[in-house]
């Protein structure tokens, strides 16, 4: 008897040292669950159907500037004054009109993701709470918010993107 009260009593005391359980700590990162699902990767198309032209347009200016900066190093010293002038100005010009095109850029795909996560918030938060109901999760963090765990914490990212799918 006296062993048996020995043994529970240990249980006992097992049980309420022991850390959480790793289920009770889970890891998510909804940026990616929500950019893996199929509608933001119809709307990705959808914006790279409306802004494709404007990126081969910028891609063909920075090579262009490319061969125009490395034309400038090469015979730079050999130009007479006004020709390098002139190709420094050009070289100035299409340089402005590349950032422009690539803010106009940056502009859109900022816009356009935006928009999709304030169109998915709701069904987003809907997904997170069926799958922490489903494993019981207490604490849930992101990624760059973990500094150290002694083990893997559950990554519950595909799963959130998997109801995503059928919610978006």
């Amino acid at each position: 008897m006296r062993r048996l009260t020995f043994l529970a009593s240990l249980l006992l005391l097992a049980s309420l040292a022991m850390p959480a359980l790793a289920d009770d700590v889970a890891m998510l990162d909804w940026r990616r669950a929500l950019m893996e699902t199929d509608a933001a990767q119809r709307s990705l198309g959808e914006l790279e159907g409306r802004i494709g032209s404007q990126q081969q347009q910028a891609q063909a200016l920075g090579e262009e500037l490319q061969q125009m900066q490395q034309r400038l190093q090469e015979q730079g010293e050999q130009m007479a004054q006004a020709d390098r002038e002139a190709a420094i100005r050009e070289f100035q010009q299409k340089g402005a009109q590349f950032e422009q095109l690539r803010g106009q850029i940056l502009q859109a795909q900022q816009q356009a993701e935006q928009q999709f996560f304030e169109q998915a918030e709701p069904r987003l938060e809907q997904a997170v709470e069926q799958v922490v109901a489903r494993h019981s999760v207490q604490v849930l963090v992101e990624p760059q918010g973990v500094l150290h765990s002694e083990s893997d914490l559950q990554d519950l990212t595909a799963e959130v993107t998997q109801i995503l799918n059928t919610l978006l």
